[in-house]
């Protein structure tokens, strides 16, 4: 008997792929296209089992979609722009070009040993100056289509690296890298015009029948469409020109609970009031300190100016409000200014509670119930409430209503329109950093702004940059910045500002239908290859990733980029859960000498090949020291609780790891790597093994028994796994194939029979396990590759069972069972069950009371 070696089964097939060219995807008119696409990954240096885990469920779809028939594309890119890398250059020296492309080839050296059926020949990075060079050429048409503005704006400001901050990047109001405390700093960005797109953008999620409703309810909160009331307060003592205080709410019908309006301390009539008075000058520099994010909005303390403006209330002109400056109100939502109604607003009852101000119920739970809150008031919108301050003469109304009723009401009394908005606000785009694409814009004392020309792309990075000193390398790289204007050829510097590295990854997709092309795509191939067929990634990309690929599509359409087909450019979308595993961890202090000082607490985290068990504890393997556990967690390289595939490709094979990340769990929901669940997976496919080699060593002419038995078998389970795999069941589809296993190994049919089931058995886990079926494939004389072999077809006339087991109950517990034929008449399958010896004994002489038959189903016997 031959032994499983996956180390010379997986090398020798992955060669046979290659020189084959399998996988390489040309167009083609005689077969329909498959386009399957993992989220590509950031090369951050090693792959762990979650990247395994992602990349072999497309895998899996790409490798049936083969067999079926299709034209598949399965490409590779890496998501190679970002702070890491600079990072990386500041705290280790060398250069983040370096760094990046030094982690793709590691990456992809660990990737490759798993056989992913991918064309690598289509393989690139965003920090590439061929794909850059092209996006710098849609910036360009985007900006003469008017997708693409320049403006100030209110930007997330790190004094100590001297770069904006994207709002995940502010953590308790302080940079995630420096440390230091974020200001809110207004600089001149550049942003593309998503916001234009909000309504389509909203409504198409409804055309997406094959996306996670999770996901496009996050995307649609993300948009945020509401109808509300857009007005303005009368001020009474403010400064020339501010004579009104526009408003725009969503809860109008709250508006006579009214006690004070707050406006943004970026708010104009705030600039105004700084400019002239230090306090309130202090007070907003403090206000910009915070973060802008609305977590961190909502959870720090509220805090407000008395400005000594006042506005009169449109309904009660005697009624006059305070006017307060406040940190929780930003400019960009809205117009800069609100109403308060601390009766119905959890963070305005904070913000009144704290300055005495007065707090107003406009409906209640119930017409007797008491006006004095103790707090904020905030049913449903779909809750129908008591209005003692409402707009209409019906009393009880749901809010839903009563807006409704409030906007009628205001617009006939001339208070202002009612109007649709959305939550959803253009996209900044602009990073004070270096490694980012260059936004090709060069800036002129004559012309002004003036977008680079064509034939000038790409505007390559420097290489000559240093990390030494904070802030952005371009605006001290002079032989790089200061450059001739396109247009009149003066002096001119160019834009030193670089793309958030979301751009990079929002047409990626479309630019692997022509990697190699000269323009960002070419036509032919993105209408034959567009549109993605299967989207796989991660949920945590559920919003703005998706979101601004949407966006993305629709302006390379409108460019003439893609077909108007493409608009939505992921058809089928799959969100999976982790890997996870356990994280060890000891703790101590920090000693004499330690940057962070003497007797500081700090945690320790360690690697799975650092820790054993010993005496049913988990202690270090160097020292004895027992470890901390914390249980199921996502794998991270800081807290080290990472499993390196190729660790486990040594130990156990490719397609081990394949198996045991798409079996143990729905693909759907997180999956806990275990060290004892990857080897009951190798012996599971060592057994498969062992029973080929069993087969393959019959006597050819070897006849049997039970033939019919393991075809109709057989024929069940291609009809299942090819199920499971369309429907993304991965681990039920392996669950049949651990079932239709145990019934070959138990199997005494002829070697014909056992062949075409092993053979079969072969091709149904190929896309699981595709180094082991190969072999298998070609152990048993299959002709060519498995790969290329047509998927096998389920006979219906097998899956019809001609027989049925039927369990017997008598008063409810389960005595005996029979088999029948499946069309057996009811009356003669009740006398087979009478006359069963178990149901005889259990009767003892008594005559049944009643006799239940369900067909196909259960014998129920009620004595």
């Amino acid at each position: 008997m031959t032994r499983y070696t996956p180390s010379e089964i997986e090398a020798r097939w992955q060669a046979a792929w290659e020189e084959s060219a399998v996988f390489k995807a040309v167009r083609s008119a005689d077969k329909p296209k498959y386009y399957v696409l993992e989220m590509f990954p950031y090369p951050s240096g090693r792959i762990h089992m979650g990247h395994v885990r992602n990349y072999t469920m497309g895998d899996v779809i790409a490798r049936y979609k083969l067999a079926t028939g299709h034209n598949v594309l399965h490409p590779m890119g890496w998501d190679a722009f970002g702070m890491p890398a600079e990072n990386a250059a500041m705290a280790i020296g060398g250069h983040p070009k370096d760094w990046t492309y030094g982690n793709i080839k590691d990456m992809r050296d660990q990737m490759k040993p798993l056989g992913l059926s991918i064309d690598w020949s289509r393989e690139f990075a965003t920090c590439d100056p061929e794909y850059y060079g092209q996006q710098q050429a849609l910036f360009l048409d985007f900006l003469a289509e008017g997708l693409v503005y320049r403006k100030n704006a209110i930007v997330n400001w790190d004094p100590v690296d001297m770069t904006v901050l994207a709002n995940e990047q502010v953590e308790a109001g302080r940079g995630w890298r420096s440390g230091a405390l974020v200001e809110r700093r207004e600089l001149t960005q550049w942003f593309f015009k998503i916001s234009d797109h909000s309504e389509e953008l909203l409504s198409a999620l409804e055309t997406l029948d094959n996306w996670p409703a999770k996901v496009k309810l996050m995307q649609a909160n993300w948009i945020g469409k509401s109808r509300g009331l857009q007005f303005a307060f009368s001020t009474v003592n403010a400064p020339e020109g501010h004579d009104r205080i526009e408003v725009y709410t969503t809860r109008p019908d709250t508006l006579l609970g009214a006690s004070f309006v707050g406006v943004s301390p970026d708010h104009p009539l705030a600039k105004e009031l700084e400019r002239g008075n230090p306090d309130v000058a202090a007070f907003c520099a403090e206000c910009r300190k915070g973060g802008t994010t609305e977590e961190a909005i909502e959870t720090a303390e509220k805090l407000g100016f008395d400005t000594g403006i006042t506005v009169r209330h449109p309904f009660d002109t005697a009624h006059e409000l305070p006017v307060y400056i406040a940190n929780f109100i930003l400019m960009d939502y809205g117009t800069g200014a609100i109403f308060g109604c601390p009766a119905h607003d959890e963070r305005d009852f904070e913000f009144a509670t704290k300055y005495g101000l007065p707090i107003i119920s406009t409906y209640l739970p119930s017409e007797d119930s008491a006006e004095v809150l103790e707090e904020a008031y905030v049913p449903a919108k779909t809750d129908k409430v008591f209005y003692n301050r409402g707009f209409a003469g019906e009393q009880w109304q749901t809010g839903n209503e009563a807006i409704d009723a409030a906007i009628a009401f205001c617009e006939s009394n001339g208070v202002g329109q009612g109007v649709t908005k959305f939550r959803l606000r253009d996209w900044g785009l602009s990073r004070q950093r270096y490694w980012g694409c260059p936004i090709p814009v060069v800036h002129c004392d004559t012309c002004g702004v003036v977008p680079e020309k064509k034939e000038n792309l790409p505007i390559e990075l420097p290489y000559d940059v240093s990390f030494d000193t904070p802030g952005n390398p371009l605006d001290r790289h002079p032989t790089w910045r200061d450059c001739a204007c396109p247009s009149c050829g003066a002096p001119a510097r160019r834009e030193t500002d670089t793309m958030d590295t979301f751009v990079d990854s929002s047409w990626y997709f479309a630019r692997f239908t022509a990697p190699d092309a000269d323009t960002p795509t070419v036509m032919e191939d993105a209408s034959y290859w567009m549109n993605v067929d299967q989207y796989i990634g991660g949920i945590e990309h559920a919003i703005l990733h998706l979101l601004y690929s949407r966006f993305f599509a629709r302006a390379m359409q409108i460019t003439g980029h893609l077909p108007e087909s493409a608009v939505e450019p992921f058809d089928a979308l799959f969100t999976q859960g982790m890997v996870t595993h356990e994280i060890y961890q000891t703790h101590g202090r920090t000693r004499a000498g330690d940057r962070r000082g003497e007797g500081v607490p700090f945690t320790r985290y360690h690697f799975p090949e650092e820790v054993t068990q010993r005496d049913g504890k988990m202690v270090l393997i160097t020292d004895g020291t027992e470890v901390e556990i914390v249980p199921s967690a996502k794998m991270s390289k800081s807290k080290k609780n990472v499993v390196d595939p190729l660790n486990i490709i040594s130990a156990y094979g490719a397609d081990t790891a394949r198996w045991f990340v798409l079996s143990d769990s729905p693909p759907e929901r997180d999956v806990e790597w275990t060290a004892s669940g990857a080897e009951a997976a190798h012996k599971h496919l060592s057994r498969v093994w062992n029973l080929c080699d069993r087969i393959g060593a019959m006597d050819k002419d070897a006849k049997g028994e039970g033939d019919d038995d393991l075809l109709r078998a057989m024929h069940k389970t291609i009809h299942d796994v090819t199920m499971g795999v369309e429907s993304f069941g991965f681990n039920a589809a392996i669950a049949k194939l651990y079932a239709f296993t145990a019934t070959l190994q138990k199997s005494k049919a002829s070697h014909a029979a056992q062949r075409e089931a092993v053979m079969t058995l072969a091709q149904l886990m190929s896309p699981m396990t595709p180094h082991l079926s190969e072999d298998i494939w070609a152990h048993q004389g299959g002709e060519g590759l498995i790969v290329t072999a047509p998927w096998p077809q389920a006979d219906e006339a097998m899956l019809v069972d001609d027989t049925v087991t039927l369990p017997i109950q008598v008063n409810g517990k389960r005595r005996a069972e029979i088999q029948v034929p499946a069309d057996m008449p009811k009356e003669e399958v009740e006398k087979i069950a009478l006359a069963h010896e178990a149901v005889v004994r259990t009767l003892d002489g008594a005559a049944p009371k009643k006799v239940i038959v369900v067909p196909g189903r259960i014998v129920n016997v009620v004595a």
